[in-house]
């Protein structure tokens, strides 16, 4: 893994003087995630913000709390933790953290719904042997209750977050602590991923 020097301190002058006005002002490091959404703006940054705005802030039968245990569990699955803390510190909010940790746990065991449980068998499938994955579990999800709409809702979460964590892993984002990740907790909350 390696950090690329133009992520780290931005790719032109106005993100080297967005890093430093945000750090100073929130009293913490500009988020990784950040700022390689920022770099070379007209490449993917626009595009995958929108398509992870739409997939976790969108209308769905999943709640916010709900997408963001989603996510946080892909990126266990990958093993990404600057992922696992930054959206299991979100789904906090929404879920309770106790709920959260033992979710990340073994989510199999957590004090999930039944619903949820199966969408997570399905994300977890689909993230590490999506070519096993097939119609029997589409069809093993829904007789457990999951809507065909929050199949699709589940299966663009773990797509979705199927890249970011693989991006955040290869370029070796740095791991806050666990109060900054609250606090970036609270920015997602706010304004999504815009």
């Amino acid at each position: 893994m390696m950090r690329l020097r133009e992520i780290e301190r931005g790719d032109r002058l106005s993100s080297r003087l967005l890093f430093t006005v945000i750090s100073v002002v929130s009293g913490s490091r500009f988020p990784d995630a950040a700022r390689v959404a920022l770099y070379h703006r007209d490449f993917a940054g626009p595009v995958l913000n929108a398509w992870t705005h739409q997939v976790m802030r969108g209308p769905s039968e999943w709640s916010v709390g709900e997408r963001e245990l989603m996510a946080a569990m892909v990126a266990r699955f990958n093993s990404c933790p600057f992922c696992v803390g930054a959206h299991g510190a979100v789904a906090a909010h929404g879920l309770g953290a106790g709920v959260v940790e033992a979710a990340l746990r073994d989510y199999r065991s957590a004090p999930i719904s039944g619903v949820l449980r199966a969408a997570l068998t399905f994300i977890e499938k689909m993230t590490r042997d999506p070519e096993g994955l097939g119609v029997e579990d589409a069809r093993a999800a829904t007789l457990a209750g999951v809507s065909r709409n929050q199949l699709a809702d589940a299966a663009a979460v773990a797509t979705v977050f199927n890249i970011v964590t693989r991006y955040a892993n290869a370029l070796d984002f740095e791991i806050p602590s666990p109060s900054d990740f609250a606090k970036s907790a609270r920015t997602l909350l706010k304004r999504g991923y815009k």
